[in-house]
């Protein structure tokens, strides 16, 4: 792969990764409850996701589900239904005060933590789609494609992970300000609602944007 070619990734890249999404909303509601260090768990989780989506696009996988309107549509229900149910999750989380008022928030396992980001990113099929889309604009058939795909998905994974770790680190500064039980109900409830708003708004991803 030409260096410029990578740069021109790199950029897409980096454009890709800091806008919102249902990654980005994980990652600054884990760090608001759990701090960065456990959410790091959870950003892993991301970065499986989002190899698993690239490895499906690259081996052209990802072009069947956007061509096939039945597999498309399950891929889209399965992500749509599983961010809801985590938004409703979050949104029913408690958080009772700990002693000097800072709230205390159900932390999950590190497995669990993982899952839950591996199962947003995998479940995606506007990533599918992007990625069915973008991936070939930058790859040669006169060069090892496997190893195109490597260096591709490990610039993709590098990239994503600063960005979630900045997202988690965002929110989790915010902890100090609020320590209240009920300050964490409403953060609960405000990134519940957003997880919940974006696992909907798949319901409207057409093949079409392809």
């Amino acid at each position: 792969m030409d260096l410029h070619t990578w740069m021109a990734y790199l950029v897409a890249a980096c454009i890709i990764a800091v806008s919102p999404g249902s990654g980005a909303v994980l990652s600054m509601s884990h760090g608001l409850s759990y701090g960065v260090r456990k959410t790091s768990a959870t950003i892993v989780g991301l970065q499986l996701g989002l190899l698993a989506i690239l490895l499906v696009a690259g081996a052209g996988v990802g072009s069947l589900l956007v061509a096939s309107e039945p597999a498309f549509n399950a891929v889209k229900i399965a992500g749509a239904c599983y961010l809801i149910y985590i938004g409703l999750q979050q949104w029913h989380a408690g958080g009772g005060p700990l002693p000097g008022g800072e709230a205390a928030a159900p932390t999950a396992s590190w497995r669990k933590r993982c899952l839950t980001g591996f199962m947003t990113n995998a479940t995606n099929p506007k990533g599918i789609i992007f990625m069915v889309a973008v991936l070939p604009q930058f790859m040669s058939s006169e060069r090892p494609l496997w190893l195109q795909l490597l260096v591709l998905a490990a610039t993709t994974i590098a990239v994503d992970m600063v960005v979630m770790h900045g997202y988690a680190a965002s929110a989790s500064a915010l902890r100090r300000l609020l320590r209240s039980g009920r300050a964490m109900r409403t953060q609960n409830r405000v990134f519940g609602g957003l997880l919940m708003a974006v696992g909907t708004g798949l319901f409207f991803v057409k093949r079409s944007q392809a």
